[in-house]
């Protein structure tokens, strides 16, 4: 766990429909990434007693706001509150409005990745970055436009079950209009109890789809491996989760001990998620203190994360499998093995999520996530909105994908002669 300062966390971006991705990690992601992806928080403070809003920080950083003032004036934001007082025609409580005013607040950086949890959403978010929900096990984003859109759909779930596709556009869900829907929102709408329904609209190119889709308790594996004909080894990874590192690690030494001639990486529609999971990793191939990647506030660089060492897959034969569901943790895994020399992408153009997001708990249990740099592969390009475009573009076809042709993993064989 990278951590800094009381109560705060790193993490990567996105938001599996679920939300990712929070736990105490950088998210990068898109998102959740994408991503799900993916939200975190810091510590604020509310002062109502006078008249100012105070931010309190875990660990302040270096900020284009600082010349903000330490307390916002909220006259006016009192003069709504008196005024919803007096007029509205409906139920209203202090925490409700103070919520509001919370998630208004971190809206007000039109940053899809920026977010305000309330402590009930803190505990959901939790517990589906660590992999344990109930749903349809999608991860959800928004692309420049604002459309709330697919990221993933989390292998062996019903999502993926119902057919939905990375890039989708979720026009409404259970008929209701998604415009101007934030990523959690959409969340807990979609999510519910196991044998539940919940019906999307969606928007694929040129067409419109409903697709009713039966929630289920969604457990998402971390790393599935086996050796495939002609001793290659094959290592699926479908997030970066707390016990990625030491599966992979196991996977790993199977590989060496079995003495594979070459390694397939599956990173496709993986959203992301922990940052020491996607640096152990990359660890495994790569010599210690090679560069993973850097983080920049401007052009300022102030981290850089390096592998740790204990490459027992070096010098082996390595294809990694990426496509526009890879995001976030992923990407960062697939450029520092493409850009160290020690692994061929093969598939298509990635989700393209370049910046970081901090998590950091609240005194009343909520969370905030806000975007704190931007992330750079080791040869010093930022992929945000851009993607990571493969050293062999490969298209899998719905035709192919329905006949269980895979003919992006058919191409890493072949690149590795096997």
């Amino acid at each position: 766990m990278i951590k800094k300062g009381r109560g705060l966390k790193k993490t990567e971006d996105a938001v599996i429909e679920m939300s990712s991705e929070r736990n105490g990690w950088r998210r990068f992601l898109r998102p959740l990434a994408g991503a799900v992806v993916a939200v975190t928080i810091f510590a604020l403070g509310v002062n109502v007693g006078n008249g100012s809003i105070s931010f309190g920080l875990a660990a302040p950083h270096n900020s284009a706001n600082n010349s903000l003032p330490a307390q916002l004036n909220y006259s006016s934001v009192n003069e709504v509150y008196r005024t919803l007082k007096e007029n509205y025609d409906g139920s209203l409580t202090e925490p409700k409005l103070l919520d509001g005013l919370k998630k208004g607040l971190a809206e007000a950086t039109n940053d899809p990745y920026t977010e305000y949890f309330t402590a009930a959403e803190a505990k959901q978010f939790e517990s589906q970055v660590d992999g344990t929900f109930s749903g349809v096990g999608a991860q959800l984003g928004k692309d420049a436009d604002g459309n709330l859109e697919i990221i993933a759909p989390l292998v062996g779930t019903p999502a993926e079950k119902a057919g939905l596709k990375a890039k989708d556009i979720i026009a409404s869900i259970n008929g209701e209009s998604t415009a101007g829907m934030n990523i959690d929102t959409a969340v807990n709408k979609i999510r519910g109890k196991k044998g539940t329904t919940v019906t999307l609209k969606i928007i694929r190119a040129q067409s419109t789809l409903t697709i009713p889709i039966v929630r289920d308790d969604i457990v998402v594996p971390s790393v599935n491996s086996k050796i495939l004909a002609g001793n290659i080894g094959y290592m699926q990874i479908t997030q970066f989760s707390k016990t990625t590192a030491d599966l992979a690690q196991k996977a790993a030494a199977q590989f060496k001990a079995a003495g594979v001639k070459g390694i397939v990486l599956d990173l496709r529609s993986n959203p992301g998620g922990r940052l020491e999971a996607a640096t152990a990793v990359s660890s495994l191939w790569l010599s210690p203190g090679k560069t993973i990647l850097q983080e920049k506030q401007g052009s300022t660089v102030v981290e850089t994360y390096t592998a740790t060492g204990d490459n027992v897959l070096s010098g082996i034969p390595t294809v990694v499998l990426i496509d526009s569901g890879s995001a976030s943790a992923a990407e960062i895994t697939a450029g520092a093995l493409k850009d160290n020399n020690v692994a061929t992408l093969v598939g298509t153009k990635s989700y393209g999520k370049g910046v970081v997001q901090q998590t950091i708990f609240l005194k009343d249990g909520g969370e905030l996530k806000v975007t704190v740099a931007s992330w750079y592969r080791p040869d010093g390009q930022n992929i945000n909105h851009k993607g990571i475009t493969p050293d062999k573009t490969v298209e899998l076809t719905d035709a192919d994908a329905k006949a269980g042709n895979d003919t992006q993993l058919q191409a890493a064989l072949q690149q590795l002669g096997g």
